[in-house]
């Protein structure tokens, strides 16, 4: 963990019992990290507005996992696999390394607040998933409250193994019928209401009046969530992870979903920064990395490119 003078990296106890670590920034902006999954649940800015969704139905209970919040999807997405839907690092208990590495010196670490949170597959892990791996997670605040995830999986086993990979993020909105989301226009993405079938979007933003899951292949690093009535605009920025996922559940089924609220809906979308299509293979030793940044900016900053002049400005 990084502790420095006017910032702060604090262990305590949240829902259930449950160990959580909180991250504050100089300026006000917080996060809220649980080791159980090594699940972020929340992003507030410097004025203490919550960023990120969480079901207020939400289960803080192993081995259900968090509804909200960033989900860690690993060792596989979804059902495309032989394990439980979403695979297993989201529903087991992490550990905090403390004595994290520095960052690259390419990278400012000044003001910025970080966590490393650790996994390593139990013996019942192995069993129904036979590899052995370590996986990093640096939870990071930066200065102007910008979170960044960076995972790193490290192949410890003695044989080649095969994943796919999501950071399942639900953002928190003002009213999904007033959200576009820019940056996915005219791509190919595979259809999950329509068992997979590809298709590609059309040329306009992306905005939603019903149920929408669709995986997206092949996006840009860069993806803009508009929301009107907030005026404010998330940016997804990824690398390492080149699909993205997007859904809302709408009404019915929001209904069906136990851990959900019937209208909640209404205040979330979940964009997600994803390596789905084409599997990561990794021979023992390799190490893959897969990294989001997520930053909150008025909206009047976005108009289809960040505009570089105001984004210097607000730096």
């Amino acid at each position: 963990m990084s502790t420095t003078e006017n910032k702060s990296v604090e262990m305590t106890t949240g829902i259930n019992g449950l160990e959580k670590v909180i991250l504050r920034e100089i300026h006000g902006s917080s996060v809220e990290v649980y080791l159980y999954g090594a699940h972020v649940t929340s992003w507030k800015n410097e004025q203490g507005e919550e960023l990120l969704f969480v079901s207020s139905k939400a289960i803080f209970k192993p081995p259900k996992p968090i509804r909200g919040g960033i989900p860690i999807c690993f060792p596989q997405f979804s059902n495309l696999g032989t394990l439980e839907a979403h695979g297993f690092a989201r529903n087991r208990v992490w550990t905090i390394d403390p004595d994290p590495p520095a960052f690259p010196p390419n990278v400012n670490a000044t003001n910025r607040v970080f966590v490393d949170l650790l996994l390593k597959p139990t013996e019942d892990d192995l069993k129904i998933w036979p590899h052995s791996f370590e996986y990093r997670l640096r939870v990071t605040l930066g200065p102007a409250g910008d979170l960044m995830l960076t995972s790193r999986i490290r192949n410890t086993d003695g044989k080649p193994f095969t994943f796919t990979f999501a950071y399942h993020t639900y953002f928190s909105v003002s009213d999904i019928s007033e959200v576009r989301v820019e940056g996915l226009e005219t791509f190919d993405y595979l259809d999950n209401l329509k068992n997979r079938e590809r298709c590609t979007e059309q040329g306009d933003a992306i905005t939603f009046e019903s149920e929408i899951d669709k995986i997206y292949l092949s996006t840009p690093t860069k993806i803009a969530i508009l929301d009107h009535e907030k005026k404010r605009t998330f940016v997804v920025r990824k690398d390492g992870l080149p699909d993205a996922v997007v859904w809302n559940p709408w009404d019915k089924r929001a209904k069906a979903i136990a851990d959900f609220g019937d209208d909640e809906y209404r205040h979330m979308l979940c964009v997600e920064a994803a390596a789905i299509e084409k599997p990561i293979t990794l021979k023992p030793g390799e190490e893959w990395k897969g990294r989001q940044e997520l930053s909150a900016v008025p909206s009047s900053y976005f108009s289809g490119q960040l505009d570089p002049n105001k984004v210097l400005q607000s730096s």
